[in-house]
């Protein structure tokens, strides 16, 4: 791939003259209320600044520092996770006052919806106790604020560095003045990033009167200070109506790579910088372009843009960054970070390999200067930290999927190499997985999920040899992808725990749910939602159930059970409930078009019209459980179109229901894929028959290399199911 320099004005050259047609749909107060857990502030995409206010509430509901419900603002700070089921980052945190002491303590402003505003790229807000609006916008590695003050001879902008979310905190701050109206600084902290670093540039439009600093609480002189939280007061007097703008840039490596983002964006204002952002966004949602009701298209776009914010970029402008080791090193092609894998693997990671080809292979290089660096692919790396959170080592389907889609750009022989060290690995349950050819409860908890998932991760690692002709290890991994038939009961038709003198742990609830990792038998769920996880494999689970008959009257008792749970300690994360099925959580989130493989895919189609229509809404609580940076938007993104990976590696899209009267897919070398269904309507849900091409097209799913090909698939739907679509065995994925 064509080796791409990092400078932010660089990157953003080309979109100046781009029609926006589509931002003006995204809502990014979508999912900010209830569990949605994403934040409503301004960043580009996949950039490195998240610029968005803190309600400074501890809780799970704060993850990304805000939540709907609350109605208080104790700063804005610059960097964010979208949607995640733990807190962290929240980092430079300032909020802009009047009429305070600069020794005054914690400061906050409460604020209404009503002075709120959130767009792509942009936030503002009214803080009533100070009658200061807040603007905020973002570039790729730096965020401007702009702050309209009252007169006061007491406004000042206050830099609070100990300020920390949920599991973070902070070991070391410092704040330096290197002239009057540019200031720098660093933030270390420990938490669910176990060694993160951030430093910081500020400059600012006005001089500022006077530094007022404090060092863990006690006031310091002088121009510099440091200590673990430290405090800085930038003291101005204003007139009614006067602006201050300020912009702060960041690097993980040093000062001078986020003095560097200041120099190379001298000049550009915040105006101009909301500008670039809004042509940005602008340029990267407009992949997908979709004919259908404005409601629709809100939601859509929205999914879209929350689909597109994480990974970040995470080398400075210099192309430096911290590596998993803690030194320094320099690339000239995008690093990435924030990745959410156990979520975005199964859908957010395949729509890249349609739309955002080029980052496949950037976020596949990053994975692999983490494997050189670390010795081990991805679990969960924030800020280059492994938080080895979640179970299977799911670096490898995303990987594996671009390999067999031929996606360019990375070393397939290193990137294998990594594969088969994550998986000979001997942390996380893999040794015992080898030794037992499953995971036995009494020797490492979550046992069935991590079986399940293993033997996926396997399958994939098994696709690879084959296609690079090792045919020992291709059966090897092989015969391991099967390991999920230990832990499935034909007897009843689940998956549950076994201990490793080969019996059946006992009782057996397929109801219950332990959110506690050691404790529980399943991550993040129970044995309705997790025995469907053998996405490698569904031809031989429907076997296990006895046939498409029984396999069907399984799935249909899925979604029409009670949605009660049983246990002390059920997980919070199991929501957006159909029956059993739990759409707020990833693990079932291919299963409504396991259908498809018994040859009915019209009740896929009710169960995807079901659940789009019920649990993804325009309103702040329009997403039914945690975001995952961004793989509940993605889910929708695809699901909408009409298919979805249920093998998130191998290629094949399967059909469910599509929502829209057009949708056109921008993809690689300018060729574009066209989506258009004929008698689509509310009611008319079912396929009734396809054309690709203008050739009869009789398949329940489609190919990547059919869709990148670029074309038009027609889909006439009806009312009522067909009963011959997807049934011939021939026809099934």
């Amino acid at each position: 791939m064509k080796k791409k320099l990092l400078l932010s004005c660089c990157l953003l050259q080309g979109v100046l003259s781009f029609p926006q047609s589509v931002t003006k749909y995204v809502d990014p107060f979508i999912g900010t209320a209830a569990h949605g857990h994403t934040y409503p502030g301004a960043t580009v995409p996949f950039g490195m600044v998240q610029l968005s206010p803190d309600n400074g509430t501890q809780g799970w509901d704060w993850c990304s520092g805000y939540n709907y419900s609350d109605s208080v603002i104790v700063g804005f700070s610059h960097t964010h996770l979208s949607g995640t089921g733990i807190g962290d980052l929240a980092d430079i945190s300032v909020l802009p006052v009047v009429g305070e002491d600069p020794n005054a303590g914690k400061l906050s402003s409460n604020f209404s919806h009503g002075s709120e505003t959130a767009s792509p790229g942009y936030y503002k807000v009214d803080l009533k106790k100070y009658n200061i609006q807040a603007e905020l916008t973002a570039g790729l590695r730096y965020g401007v604020h702009r702050y309209t003050f009252p007169a006061s001879e007491k406004a000042m902008i206050r830099f609070d560095l100990g300020f920390a979310i949920n599991w973070d905190k902070a070991t070391e701050t410092n704040f330096t003045r290197i002239d009057d109206s540019t200031f720098a600084g660093y933030r270390f902290s420990t938490g669910w990033a176990n060694d993160q670093k951030v430093y910081f540039v500020v400059r600012l439009s006005k001089p500022v009167q006077k530094l007022v600093l404090f060092k863990d609480g006690q006031e310091a002189g002088g121009t510099a200070a440091t200590s673990k939280k430290t405090v800085a007061c930038l003291m101005f007097s204003t007139k009614q109506g006067e602006q201050i703008e300020m912009k702060v840039a960041l690097s993980s490596a040093n000062i001078e790579g986020a003095m560097a983002v200041i120099d190379n964006t001298n000049g550009i204002n915040f105006d101009r910088t909301l500008e670039l952002a809004q042509q940005s966004w602008e340029k990267e949602l407009s992949k997908i372009a979709i004919e259908t009701n404005d409601q629709q298209k809100k939601i859509f776009y929205t999914a879209l843009y929350h689909s597109f914010v994480a990974p970040t970029i995470f080398n400075d402008e210099k192309g430096n960054y911290k590596t998993a080791t803690g030194s320094i090193e320099n690339s000239t092609e995008p690093i990435y970070s924030t990745h959410s894998i156990w979520d975005v693997f199964r859908a957010q990671s395949p729509l890249f390999t349609l739309i955002q080809t080029d980052r496949v292979t950037d976020i596949i290089n990053s994975f692999l200067k983490f494997y050189k660096q670390h010795g081990l692919l991805p679990v969960w790396d924030l800020a280059f930290n492994e938080t080895n959170c979640m179970t299977g080592y799911h670096a490898v389907p995303v990987i594996t999927g671009a390999i067999l889609k031929n996606i360019k750009g990375f070393d397939v022989n290193l990137a294998y190499e990594a594969m088969k060290k994550s998986a000979m690995q001997d942390i996380r349950g893999t040794d015992v997985y080898r030794k037992y050819g499953y995971v036995p409860q009494d020797k490492y908890g979550s046992s069935v999920t991590i079986t399940l998932e293993y033997a996926f991760d396997d399958w994939c690692i098994a696709q690879v040899a084959k296609k690079l002709g090792k045919t020992d290890e291709y059966n090897t991994f092989m015969k391991r992808s099967s390991s999920w038939k230990h832990l499935f009961d034909t007897s009843i038709g689940f998956a549950r725990a076994k201990n490793s003198d080969g019996k059946w742990v006992v009782p057996f609830d397929p109801y219950y749910s332990e959110h506690d990792a050691d404790k529980a038998m399943f991550t993040e769920g129970n044995s309705w939602q997790h025995s469907w996880f053998v996405p490698q494999d569904v031809k031989g689970l429907i076997e296990a159930h006895g046939g498409d008959k029984k396999f069907i009257s399984k799935l249909d008792s899925l979604f029409s059970v009670s949605s009660a749970m049983t246990g002390a300690n059920v997980s919070p994360d199991i929501s957006g409930m159909v029956g059993q099925y739990a759409q707020g959580n990833e693990p079932g989130h291919h299963t409504a078009y396991l259908y498809n493989y018994a040859g009915a895919p019209y009740k896929t189609a009710e169960k995807i019209n079901q659940i789009t229509s019920e649990l993804y809404t325009d309103k702040p609580d329009g997403l039914c459980g945690n975001e995952d940076c961004g793989q509940m938007s993605a889910w929708y993104v695809l699901s909408s179109l009409g298919f979805y990976p249920v093998n998130a590696a191998d290629g094949r899209y399967v059909f469910g229901r599509p929502l829209f009267d057009k949708a056109t897919l921008s993809l690689a070398e300018g060729k574009k894929f066209t989506v258009r269904t004929i008698n689509n309507s509310a009611k008319n849900m079912y396929i009734q028959s396809m054309v690709l091409n203008g050739k009869p097209y009789t398949k329940s799913y489609i190919t990547h290399q059919d869709i990148i090909k670029g074309g038009e698939l027609v889909i006439t739907m009806g009312d009522k199911p067909s009963m011959s679509f997807g049934k011939e065995i021939k026809d099934r994925p």
